[in-house]
Protein backbone atom coordinates (compact mmCIF):
# COMPACT_ATOMS: atom_id res chain seq x y z
CA UNK A 1 0.00 0.00 0.00
CA UNK A 2 0.91 3.77 -0.77
CA UNK A 3 1.96 4.85 2.31
CA UNK A 4 1.32 8.40 0.86
CA UNK A 5 -2.32 7.22 0.21
CA UNK A 6 -2.60 6.58 4.18
CA UNK A 7 -0.57 9.44 6.03
CA UNK A 8 -2.08 12.92 5.62
CA UNK A 9 -0.61 15.57 7.93
CA UNK A 10 -3.03 17.02 10.56
CA UNK A 11 -5.78 19.89 9.95
CA UNK A 12 -4.87 22.99 11.96
CA UNK A 13 -6.39 26.12 10.21
CA UNK A 14 -9.24 27.12 8.38
CA UNK A 15 -8.10 28.82 5.50
CA UNK A 16 -10.90 31.06 4.98
CA UNK A 17 -10.08 32.27 8.35
CA UNK A 18 -5.89 33.35 7.41
CA UNK A 19 -6.53 33.45 4.11
CA UNK A 20 -3.04 35.26 4.17
CA UNK A 21 -1.14 32.10 5.60
CA UNK A 22 -2.65 30.26 3.08
CA UNK A 23 -1.97 32.29 -0.01
CA UNK A 24 1.64 32.75 1.36
CA UNK A 25 3.02 29.35 2.24
CA UNK A 26 1.24 28.16 -1.39
CA UNK A 27 3.81 31.53 -2.89
CA UNK A 28 6.70 30.04 -0.89
CA UNK A 29 6.21 26.68 -2.20
CA UNK A 30 5.99 27.80 -5.81
CA UNK A 31 8.99 30.39 -5.64
CA UNK A 32 11.04 27.36 -5.30
CA UNK A 33 9.49 24.67 -7.00
CA UNK A 34 7.24 25.98 -9.67
CA UNK A 35 8.12 24.70 -13.38
CA UNK A 36 9.29 27.28 -15.74
CA UNK A 37 6.91 27.23 -18.76
CA UNK A 38 7.10 29.48 -21.47
CA UNK A 39 3.44 31.11 -21.12
CA UNK A 40 4.69 31.79 -17.70
CA UNK A 41 7.80 33.57 -18.98
CA UNK A 42 5.46 35.91 -20.88
CA UNK A 43 3.52 38.54 -20.03
CA UNK A 44 1.84 39.08 -23.70
CA UNK A 45 -2.12 38.42 -23.55
CA UNK A 46 -1.98 37.08 -27.06
CA UNK A 47 0.21 34.06 -26.29
CA UNK A 48 -1.33 33.71 -22.86
CA UNK A 49 -5.30 32.80 -24.65
CA UNK A 50 -2.90 30.61 -26.97
CA UNK A 51 -1.80 28.51 -24.13
CA UNK A 52 -5.12 28.49 -22.34
CA UNK A 53 -6.74 27.40 -25.33
CA UNK A 54 -4.45 24.54 -26.03
CA UNK A 55 -4.16 23.05 -22.46
CA UNK A 56 -8.23 23.31 -22.23
CA UNK A 57 -8.12 19.57 -23.09
CA UNK A 58 -4.77 19.16 -23.56
CA UNK A 59 -2.07 18.01 -21.28
CA UNK A 60 0.66 20.32 -20.99
CA UNK A 61 3.43 17.46 -21.19
CA UNK A 62 1.41 16.95 -24.80
CA UNK A 63 1.19 20.87 -25.55
CA UNK A 64 5.16 21.42 -25.13
CA UNK A 65 6.48 17.66 -25.64
CA UNK A 66 5.03 17.81 -29.73
CA UNK A 67 6.05 21.32 -30.42
CA UNK A 68 2.63 22.18 -30.47
CA UNK A 69 2.73 25.67 -28.88
CA UNK A 70 6.05 26.93 -30.06
CA UNK A 71 5.05 26.15 -33.79
CA UNK A 72 1.34 28.01 -33.28
CA UNK A 73 3.60 30.80 -32.31
CA UNK A 74 5.96 30.56 -35.05
CA UNK A 75 3.29 30.58 -37.31
CA UNK A 76 0.71 33.43 -36.04
CA UNK A 77 3.12 35.41 -33.80
CA UNK A 78 0.47 37.95 -32.97
CA UNK A 79 -2.66 38.80 -33.00
CA UNK A 80 -2.50 40.44 -36.26
CA UNK A 81 -1.14 37.31 -38.12
CA UNK A 82 -4.06 34.93 -36.40
CA UNK A 83 -6.80 37.38 -37.10
CA UNK A 84 -5.64 37.39 -40.68
CA UNK A 85 -5.51 33.51 -41.29
CA UNK A 86 -6.69 31.41 -44.00
CA UNK A 87 -8.67 27.83 -42.96
CA UNK A 88 -6.08 25.91 -44.57
CA UNK A 89 -2.83 27.28 -42.66
CA UNK A 90 -5.13 27.91 -39.57
CA UNK A 91 -5.99 24.10 -38.98
CA UNK A 92 -2.90 22.84 -40.31
CA UNK A 93 -1.40 24.27 -37.35
CA UNK A 94 -3.53 23.62 -34.87
CA UNK A 95 -3.64 19.47 -36.81
CA UNK A 96 -3.41 17.03 -33.78
CA UNK A 97 -4.92 18.80 -31.01
CA UNK A 98 -8.28 18.04 -32.17
CA UNK A 99 -11.82 20.46 -30.98
CA UNK A 100 -10.76 22.48 -34.63
CA UNK A 101 -13.96 24.89 -33.45
CA UNK A 102 -11.42 25.59 -30.63
CA UNK A 103 -8.90 27.95 -33.26
CA UNK A 104 -11.63 28.94 -35.01
CA UNK A 105 -13.05 30.47 -31.90
CA UNK A 106 -9.22 31.84 -31.74
CA UNK A 107 -9.27 33.31 -35.09
CA UNK A 108 -12.79 35.19 -34.15
CA UNK A 109 -11.20 35.96 -30.79
CA UNK A 110 -8.12 38.07 -33.01
CA UNK A 111 -10.35 39.65 -35.34
CA UNK A 112 -12.73 40.91 -32.54
CA UNK A 113 -9.59 42.31 -30.80
CA UNK A 114 -8.27 44.35 -34.08
CA UNK A 115 -12.33 45.59 -35.21
CA UNK A 116 -13.09 46.54 -31.53
CA UNK A 117 -10.02 47.32 -29.60
CA UNK A 118 -7.16 48.34 -32.37
CA UNK A 119 -5.24 45.21 -31.90
CA UNK A 120 -4.83 45.52 -27.69
CA UNK A 121 -6.59 42.69 -25.67
CA UNK A 122 -8.97 45.14 -23.49
CA UNK A 123 -8.05 44.44 -19.95
CA UNK A 124 -11.41 45.39 -17.78
CA UNK A 125 -13.27 42.45 -17.36
CA UNK A 126 -16.60 43.56 -19.08
CA UNK A 127 -14.80 43.75 -22.40
CA UNK A 128 -12.70 40.69 -22.36
CA UNK A 129 -16.08 38.89 -21.47
CA UNK A 130 -17.64 40.56 -24.89
CA UNK A 131 -14.59 38.67 -27.15
CA UNK A 132 -15.90 35.83 -28.85
CA UNK A 133 -14.88 32.72 -26.87
CA UNK A 134 -13.57 34.67 -23.81
CA UNK A 135 -15.55 33.07 -20.71
CA UNK A 136 -15.22 33.24 -16.68
CA UNK A 137 -11.78 31.41 -16.63
CA UNK A 138 -10.48 32.65 -19.76
CA UNK A 139 -11.11 36.64 -18.34
CA UNK A 140 -9.71 35.58 -15.18
CA UNK A 141 -6.06 33.99 -16.87
CA UNK A 142 -5.77 36.95 -18.66
CA UNK A 143 -6.03 39.41 -16.03
CA UNK A 144 -3.72 37.74 -13.69
CA UNK A 145 -1.22 36.05 -15.69
CA UNK A 146 -1.03 39.05 -18.68
CA UNK A 147 -2.27 41.96 -16.74
CA UNK A 148 -1.02 41.22 -13.06
CA UNK A 149 -4.50 42.63 -11.55
CA UNK A 150 -7.13 41.12 -8.91
CA UNK A 151 -8.59 38.31 -10.77
CA UNK A 152 -10.41 34.98 -9.81
CA UNK A 153 -10.35 31.79 -12.12
CA UNK A 154 -11.41 27.81 -11.43
CA UNK A 155 -9.82 25.44 -14.15
CA UNK A 156 -9.94 21.42 -12.88
CA UNK A 157 -7.01 21.79 -11.00
CA UNK A 158 -8.29 24.39 -8.87
CA UNK A 159 -11.52 23.00 -8.39
CA UNK A 160 -9.78 19.53 -6.55
CA UNK A 161 -7.66 21.70 -4.78
CA UNK A 162 -10.59 23.87 -3.25
CA UNK A 163 -12.78 20.60 -2.83
CA UNK A 164 -10.25 18.91 -0.94
CA UNK A 165 -8.88 22.18 0.73
CA UNK A 166 -12.81 22.31 2.43
CA UNK A 167 -13.94 18.81 2.50
CA UNK A 168 -16.53 19.70 -0.02
CA UNK A 169 -18.43 16.32 -0.83
CA UNK A 170 -21.13 17.69 -3.15
CA UNK A 171 -20.75 17.03 -6.83
CA UNK A 172 -18.42 20.01 -8.30
CA UNK A 173 -19.79 19.97 -11.74
CA UNK A 174 -23.20 21.35 -11.24
CA UNK A 175 -24.57 24.69 -10.79
CA UNK A 176 -24.35 24.90 -7.11
CA UNK A 177 -21.57 22.90 -6.65
CA UNK A 178 -19.55 25.17 -9.46
CA UNK A 179 -21.11 28.04 -7.58
CA UNK A 180 -19.51 27.50 -4.26
CA UNK A 181 -16.12 26.41 -5.56
CA UNK A 182 -16.20 29.94 -7.56
CA UNK A 183 -17.10 31.52 -4.45
CA UNK A 184 -14.35 30.15 -2.25
CA UNK A 185 -11.93 30.97 -5.11
CA UNK A 186 -12.87 34.57 -4.62
CA UNK A 187 -12.49 34.54 -0.80
CA UNK A 188 -8.85 32.90 -1.22
CA UNK A 189 -7.49 34.95 -4.43
CA UNK A 190 -4.60 37.45 -3.87
CA UNK A 191 -4.93 40.68 -5.08
CA UNK A 192 -1.80 41.63 -4.63
CA UNK A 193 0.23 38.60 -6.22
CA UNK A 194 -2.68 37.53 -8.82
CA UNK A 195 -0.21 36.11 -11.12
CA UNK A 196 2.49 34.12 -8.81
CA UNK A 197 -0.55 32.68 -6.67
CA UNK A 198 -2.89 31.47 -9.30
CA UNK A 199 -0.07 29.94 -11.01
CA UNK A 200 0.99 28.31 -7.64
CA UNK A 201 -2.90 27.15 -7.00
CA UNK A 202 -3.42 25.35 -10.61
CA UNK A 203 0.90 23.74 -10.21
CA UNK A 204 -0.66 22.07 -7.00
CA UNK A 205 -3.49 20.49 -8.54
CA UNK A 206 -0.69 19.37 -10.99
CA UNK A 207 1.92 17.93 -8.88
CA UNK A 208 0.63 17.45 -5.71
CA UNK A 209 -3.10 17.53 -5.43
CA UNK A 210 -3.32 15.36 -8.61
CA UNK A 211 -6.07 13.33 -9.38
CA UNK A 212 -6.51 9.88 -7.60
CA UNK A 213 -4.30 9.59 -4.79
CA UNK A 214 -2.83 13.25 -3.63
CA UNK A 215 0.96 13.73 -2.25
CA UNK A 216 -0.32 14.93 0.87
CA UNK A 217 3.04 14.72 2.77
CA UNK A 218 4.49 17.27 0.62
CA UNK A 219 1.72 19.65 -0.16
CA UNK A 220 2.77 23.04 1.48
CA UNK A 221 -0.40 23.80 2.17
CA UNK A 222 -1.70 20.38 4.00
CA UNK A 223 -2.39 22.68 7.18
CA UNK A 224 -5.47 24.26 5.95
CA UNK A 225 -6.61 21.00 4.45
CA UNK A 226 -10.01 19.97 6.11
CA UNK A 227 -10.37 16.79 3.99
CA UNK A 228 -9.29 13.36 5.80
CA UNK A 229 -9.93 11.71 2.83
CA UNK A 230 -8.83 13.91 -0.17
CA UNK A 231 -8.40 10.61 -2.68
CA UNK A 232 -12.09 10.24 -2.54
CA UNK A 233 -12.68 13.97 -3.34
CA UNK A 234 -13.63 15.90 -5.74
CA UNK A 235 -17.18 14.28 -6.08
CA UNK A 236 -18.98 14.50 -9.48
CA UNK A 237 -21.90 13.84 -11.38
CA UNK A 238 -23.15 11.09 -12.73
CA UNK A 239 -20.59 10.48 -15.46
CA UNK A 240 -21.55 10.34 -19.75
CA UNK A 241 -22.30 6.90 -21.21
CA UNK A 242 -19.04 6.36 -23.74
CA UNK A 243 -20.83 5.04 -27.28
CA UNK A 244 -19.09 2.83 -30.00
CA UNK A 245 -19.28 3.59 -33.47
CA UNK A 246 -17.65 2.24 -36.15
CA UNK A 247 -16.62 4.43 -39.16
CA UNK A 248 -15.60 2.55 -42.28
CA UNK A 249 -12.93 4.34 -44.89
CA UNK A 250 -11.85 3.43 -48.15
CA UNK A 251 -8.13 3.52 -49.56
CA UNK A 252 -7.65 3.46 -52.73
CA UNK A 253 -5.18 4.73 -55.48
CA UNK A 254 -4.66 5.36 -58.41
CA UNK A 255 -2.72 4.40 -61.45
CA UNK A 256 -0.35 7.71 -60.71
CA UNK A 257 -0.20 6.36 -57.08
CA UNK A 258 -2.13 9.21 -56.07
CA UNK A 259 -4.53 8.71 -52.47
CA UNK A 260 -7.83 9.27 -53.00
CA UNK A 261 -8.75 12.03 -50.00
CA UNK A 262 -12.12 13.78 -48.80
CA UNK A 263 -12.07 17.46 -48.27
CA UNK A 264 -14.42 17.71 -45.17
CA UNK A 265 -17.67 20.11 -45.16
CA UNK A 266 -19.36 18.25 -42.35
CA UNK A 267 -20.28 20.04 -38.49
CA UNK A 268 -16.69 17.93 -37.18
CA UNK A 269 -14.10 17.93 -39.73
CA UNK A 270 -14.93 21.49 -41.96
CA UNK A 271 -11.48 22.23 -43.76
CA UNK A 272 -9.89 19.14 -43.10
CA UNK A 273 -8.55 16.45 -44.86
CA UNK A 274 -9.65 12.76 -44.25
CA UNK A 275 -9.91 9.42 -46.39
CA UNK A 276 -13.89 8.83 -47.67
CA UNK A 277 -15.94 7.48 -45.47
CA UNK A 278 -18.32 5.14 -46.27
CA UNK A 279 -21.50 3.26 -45.22
CA UNK A 280 -20.27 -0.36 -43.91
CA UNK A 281 -22.59 -1.99 -46.53
CA UNK A 282 -20.78 -0.23 -49.41
CA UNK A 283 -17.31 -1.45 -48.22
CA UNK A 284 -18.42 -5.54 -47.41
CA UNK A 285 -17.06 -6.80 -50.20
CA UNK A 286 -13.46 -4.73 -49.76
CA UNK A 287 -10.85 -6.39 -46.72
CA UNK A 288 -9.76 -4.36 -44.33
CA UNK A 289 -6.23 -3.17 -44.42
CA UNK A 290 -6.43 -1.58 -40.76
CA UNK A 291 -7.86 -0.42 -37.66
CA UNK A 292 -7.37 2.58 -35.57
CA UNK A 293 -9.54 3.54 -32.58
CA UNK A 294 -9.93 7.04 -30.94
CA UNK A 295 -12.38 8.96 -28.91
CA UNK A 296 -14.05 12.07 -28.95
CA UNK A 297 -16.55 13.46 -26.74
CA UNK A 298 -18.57 10.81 -25.57
CA UNK A 299 -18.07 8.47 -28.42
CA UNK A 300 -15.25 5.34 -28.54
CA UNK A 301 -14.50 5.36 -32.50
CA UNK A 302 -13.06 2.05 -34.19
CA UNK A 303 -11.87 3.46 -37.96
CA UNK A 304 -11.83 0.12 -39.88
CA UNK A 305 -10.52 1.57 -43.14
CA UNK A 306 -11.09 -0.56 -46.56
CA UNK A 307 -9.08 -1.85 -49.21
CA UNK A 308 -10.27 -0.19 -52.57
CA UNK A 309 -7.60 -1.73 -54.98
CA UNK A 310 -7.03 0.58 -57.85
CA UNK A 311 -9.29 2.68 -59.12
CA UNK A 312 -10.82 1.99 -62.28
CA UNK A 313 -10.41 4.77 -64.75
CA UNK A 314 -13.83 6.25 -64.90
CA UNK A 315 -14.18 6.16 -61.06
CA UNK A 316 -16.79 8.48 -60.07
CA UNK A 317 -16.01 10.77 -57.21
CA UNK A 318 -18.43 11.99 -54.41
CA UNK A 319 -18.28 15.75 -53.87
CA UNK A 320 -15.41 17.08 -51.53
CA UNK A 321 -13.13 13.82 -53.02
CA UNK A 322 -10.01 14.72 -54.56
CA UNK A 323 -6.69 12.81 -56.04
CA UNK A 324 -3.67 13.81 -54.14
CA UNK A 325 -0.11 13.39 -54.97
CA UNK A 326 1.75 11.72 -51.89
CA UNK A 327 4.14 14.57 -51.63
CA UNK A 328 1.66 16.79 -50.86
CA UNK A 329 -0.41 15.15 -48.20
CA UNK A 330 1.77 16.15 -45.33
CA UNK A 331 1.16 19.70 -46.41
CA UNK A 332 -2.40 19.44 -45.87
CA UNK A 333 -4.50 19.54 -42.49
CA UNK A 334 -5.73 16.22 -41.68
CA UNK A 335 -7.83 14.74 -38.96
CA UNK A 336 -5.20 13.13 -36.16
CA UNK A 337 -6.97 9.51 -36.97
CA UNK A 338 -6.67 9.68 -40.40
CA UNK A 339 -2.87 11.23 -40.84
CA UNK A 340 -2.27 7.80 -38.12
CA UNK A 341 -3.78 5.35 -40.66
CA UNK A 342 -2.71 7.11 -44.23
CA UNK A 343 0.90 7.28 -42.70
CA UNK A 344 0.90 3.74 -41.84
CA UNK A 345 -0.62 2.79 -45.12
CA UNK A 346 1.83 4.59 -47.24
CA UNK A 347 4.82 2.82 -45.01
CA UNK A 348 2.99 -0.48 -46.32
CA UNK A 349 2.58 0.02 -49.68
Amino acid sequence: MNIRAVLKPRFETDPLEDPKGFRDALVRWFSKEGKDYPWRRTQDPYEILISEVMLQQTQIATVLGKGYYTRFLETFPNVASLAAADDASLLKAWEGLGYYRRVRMLRDTAKAVIDAHGGKFPVEETELMKLPGIGRYTTGALRAFAFGVPAVLVDGNVARVLARLMDFSEPIDDGAGLKQIWNWAEQLADAKRPRTYHAALMELGQTRCRPGVPDCLSCPVARFCKSREPAVLPVKGRKTAITDLEEHALWLRDSQGRVLLHHGSGKRRTGLWQLPVREAADLDAHPILTEHRYGITRYRVTLKVHDGGKARPRFKLAEGDAWVEVEKIRSLAMAAPFRKVVERLLADF
